[in-house]
């Protein structure tokens, strides 16, 4: 398989479907020609501001066309894209610039004040701020700020803020810059660490480029209808199922992609009655919420044909309510951030709610034992390790987490997954049970490891442990058990959950936090996470009956 860049198909399709609508956000429409010259005229923007190739640009953007436009335009300069999740915190925000080296970040103007807070702290040298309706008409924003529906925050203007909806005002230049596929990153993004401390997954152009093909030949291929078909963009695209989907499905085969920058339920079936959406990717909480709103009845989502989940399990109950009430069943998208997508359930055939599919020909998997990494019997269950000859196989500036995490096995570099598996006589892998140091909390997988170093900086507490509670709705809810020090007074766990969330994204708070004298340990000295989290199960169980 050649490689590509990031946005080679994109060019093509915007060279062929020039006048097809590339874009809805906000209900606004962004053609393909439209979007491409938006994107070369932020391209040159960057350049005159003295963005580089190979320099590192931090995107802490909600969904929006200009996630889009700022995406795309990074990779155009050979600069390296820095996704990361627009509700995180000073304190987050921080590392991250700081561990990827970033001089650069784009981000709305009502979290401005976060990256003020951190600016002189980091190697940032500009800002570039945007709001979510700037590439609205005027009459659209006009309305929206009279009838208060636009958040807006407050900008303190210096030399090192530029405002995106200037940017974009430039004229576009031609821009001179070799880009290797293979040796020239696309995006640093970043994923829980075991240390605490969440580690960058650096991404070339090749290797995003070989699953993104392989959904669009083996996934979508014969059932996608080419500069004619709409999918709907919920899920963050600063993560790598949503990107993944959303560049596959939608930008690469020109076709329509209505973007959300929100989760909102009504907006969403409304979005999808309106533009007739036919593909959608959405996470276990996402579906359970449809069903459970009130209004559904009220929607004609008859548009559907091709639905999505990754980012969790589905439950089996959600899987059959979905078919029963829309007569189409929900497939299935497994996959890191470490090696892309790895397998999906085929269109051909009807899902099986506890099959993650089969692997994608770019991806190659084993299932080993744990402790040996000696293949397992065919249908035994055992980790999934992972391997692609387009990835890159190491984190950012973490040697230790690398070894962790990655093995050589007869001469080439596998990822672990943590996630336990069989594989059944049709070749679908099967999904078992998943590590202990990840929660999944609404899609989201939340680091034990990075929640407990938290806790544990408390002036207060000597130790903490962090696990994952079942939860039919959310899919896990986030429990901690701490212990204080023997002079620790008045330390409740409002206290403690108002110290994380200052510290972490609103999705990684822990829900209860349970006060201990002691948390069990190994003979080495060693947190046994597993033995709380059995311990949990069992409560859970024996509350249900």
């Amino acid at each position: 398989m050649e490689a590509e860049l990031t946005f080679t198909q994109f060019e093509r399709m915007s060279e062929k479907y020039p006048d097809r609508v590339a874009i809805i956000f906000l209900g606004e429409k962004f053609t393909y020609a439209r979007l491409q010259n938006l994107i070369g005229r932020f391209a040159a923007s960057l350049n005159r501001l003295g963005v580089k190739k190979g320099d590192k640009v931090v995107l802490y953007l909600s969904n929006s066309v200009q996630w889009v436009i700022s995406f795309f335009g990074i990779q155009k300069i050979g600069a390296v894209a820095v996704p990361i999740a627009p509700i995180y915190t000073s304190f987050e925000i921080e590392y991250m610039s700081n561990d990827s080296g970033a001089e650069t970040i784009i981000c709305l103007d009502t979290n401005f004040g976060y990256v003020k807070e951190i600016f002189r702290k980091t190697g940032l040298k500009r800002v570039i701020v945007t709001n979510l309706v700037d590439l609205l008409p005027f009459w659209k924003r006009a309305v929206g700020y009279l009838f208060d529906k636009v958040p807006k925050g407050t900008i303190k203007k210096d030399e090192s803020v530029h405002f995106f909806k200037d940017l974009i005002k430039q004229t576009p230049e031609k821009l001179d810059v070799e880009i290797d596929p293979w040796k020239d990153l696309s995006y640093i993004l970043y994923t829980g660490g075991t240390t605490g401390f969440p580690k960058g997954v650096p991404g070339n152009h090749a290797g995003m480029t070989s699953y993104v093909r392989d959904v669009m030949e083996e996934v979508a291929g014969g059932y996608i209808e080419e500069g004619n078909d709409t999918y709907i963009a919920i899920n963050p695209l600063f993560h790598i199922m949503a990107l993944g989907l959303f560049t596959a499905i939608g930008l690469n085969y020109g076709n329509t992609t209505v973007v959300m920058p929100m989760p909102q339920t009504d907006a969403i079936l409304s979005a999808i009655q309106k533009f007739k959406v036919r593909w959608f990717l959405g996470v276990p909480a996402l579906y359970r919420m449809i069903l459970e709103n009130d209004r559904l009845n009220q929607y004609d989502l008859s548009s559907l044909k091709y639905c999505y989940c990754g980012g969790d399990v589905l439950p089996v109950e959600v899987s059959r309510r979905w078919k029963e009430l829309f007569h189409i069943p929900i497939h299935q998208v497994y996959g890191s951030t470490e090696v892309g997508h790895i397998t999906y359930t085929r269109l051909n055939r009807e899902p099986d709610a506890m099959s993650i599919g089969l692997p994608l020909k770019s991806r190659k998997c084993k299932i080993v034992d744990p402790d040996t990494l000696e293949p397992v019997p065919a249908g035994e269950i055992g980790e999934l390790l992972v391997t692609s000859d387009y990835t890159i196989k190491k984190y950012w500036n973490k040697p230790e987490e690398t070894n962790r995490s990655y093995v050589t096995l007869n001469g080439e570099i596998y990822y672990r997954m943590g996630d336990y598996v069989r594989q059944d006589e049709n070749g679908e892998i099967r999904y078992v049970e998943r590590s202990a140091d990840i929660i999944k909390h609404k899609g989201y997988r939340v680091s034990a490891s990075e929640v407990e170093a938290v806790l544990q900086d408390h002036p207060t507490i000597v130790g903490a442990c962090v696990v994952g509670v079942p939860d039919a709705k959310v899919g896990e809810r986030i429990k901690a058990m701490v212990v204080l020090k023997e002079d620790a007074r008045g330390v409740d766990s409002s206290e403690l959950q108002k110290w994380c969330r200052e510290r972490l994204a609103p999705y990684k708070i822990p829900q209860y936090i349970e006060f201990r004298d002691m948390l069990p340990k190994s003979k080495v000295g060693k947190l046994l996470r597993r033995e709380i989290r059995d311990e949990e199960r069992r409560r859970t169980s024996k509350d249900k009956k």
